[in-house]
Order: C-alpha cells, then structure tokens, then sequence
C-alpha cells in the first residue's frame, strides 16, 4: 500500500474510533513535512511538534491553515520562535514559563492557548506540575494578571506500562483535577475544557476519563 494511503487509512481508522468533539492531534515529531503532507491531504488538520525548530521549519513549508501543537519541554529561550503562530501549548510545567510565554505573545500582539502539564506518571524523566503544585499555583492568582496567555485546561502523559489498570489510575486522577480546578478557578470560563490525554496505545482510556484532545504519533506515522 502506498504511503499515503496508509496513512490515511489509519487516520480515519482512529477518528473512527473517537467520540464526537474528541480532537486527533497526530504527531508528526521525527516525521518530515512530506509524510504531514500526506496526512494533511487526508484532512488532518491538527499536528503536534515537541521541538521548536522543527516545529517552525514544517510551519514555514506547510499550509497556513494547519494547526500546529506544542507538545514537549518547552525551553523559555525557544519560545520567540513559535510565538508568532502556535495554536496551543500542552506543556507549561511552571508558572516562571506562563510568563515568558505571556512577554513573547505581547510581542506578537496574540492570546495563545496553553494547557497546565500535570505530573502523574510513576516515571521521573517527565516533566509536569505535581498536583499539589498546581493547586497553590492557581490559589496564588498572579496568573490571573497575565493579558495574553490564555489558559485552556490540562495535559499529562500517563507511565509507560502495561498495566491498563495504572493508566486507568492516572488519568482517572487527571481529570478528577480537572474537574476540581474547573469549579474552584474557571467555573464562570466556559473555554477551560481541554484534557489533553492518551497517545497511541492508551487514548481508549483516556477518552473513558473526559480527555478531549488525543495525541497520536506511532499509529499514523510509522510503517
């Protein structure tokens, strides 16, 4: 089978498989601007990236109307580059990095969409918010001041095993707190509705726990 329509009939295996309003990020990091092409062809729209340089190399070659995520460590020096066109950053793990974003969406005259990275994964390599952190982070309120970032909800990466009944743990977790900070600091904000949760091989479970943004890589793009 060719490779683009291999391509496109995973991508439409998986939306097959997703609930209504369930966005696919499909991502296209280590993958070259011809295979999100492909996809793109398919009618996929949404791409994550989790490096800045590559992100704004594919942003420069690809169409405009693409709509590119952010879904890796994000280093405070690279955000000036992605600033200008990123649709939502899944992975603001401090407070000190909601600002640098805020300085660098002024700059460009945006509100950019960010999610809070929460850290629930048994695995010390990922990055995140634990969720005791990110309860005093939105009690403090100086987040409340910032004029150009939005913030839209939540991500988090669940630990890389087989125990199904571990992921179920965890993103169970996620959107408990989600559902928690929703009442206690976004109750009058109707776009606080993002869980960005569940890659290939658990979105399943993440979507039984309210995720409404699916990140997908492997499947779509690997032979």
């Amino acid at each position: 089978m060719k490779a683009d329509k291999r391509i496109e009939k995973e991508i439409n295996a998986i939306s097959a498989t997703l609930p209504q309003g369930v966005t696919l990020i499909a991502v296209s990091k280590y993958h070259p601007a011809e295979a999100v092409m492909e996809a793109y062809e398919a009618g996929q729209r949404d791409f994550g990236e989790s490096k800045a340089q590559d992100l704004v190399k594919k942003h420069e070659l690809l169409p405009k109307d693409i709509n590119w995520h952010f879904i890796g460590h994000l280093q405070s020096n690279k955000i000036k580059y992605i600033a200008p066109f990123i649709h939502l950053i899944h992975s603001i793990d401090s407070y000190k990095l909601l600002q640098e974003v805020e300085k660098h969406a002024a700059k460009c005259g945006r509100v950019i969409n960010c999610l809070l990275q929460i850290h629930i994964a048994e695995e010390e390599s990922k990055f995140g918010f634990t969720t005791e952190e990110l309860r005093s982070m939105l009690k403090e309120g100086e987040w409340q001041s910032l004029q150009h970032v939005k913030i839209r909800g939540v991500m988090c990466m669940a630990s890389n095993t087989d125990d199904e009944e571990q992921i179920d743990k965890e993103f169970a977790t996620v959107e408990s707190l989600f559902k928690e900070i929703k009442e206690k600091h976004f109750s009058n904000d109707k776009d606080f509705d993002i869980i960005s949760a569940g890659m290939s091989d658990d979105y399943p479970i993440a979507i039984k726990h309210g995720s409404t943004h699916v990140r997908v890589g492997s499947r779509i793009f690997n032979n």
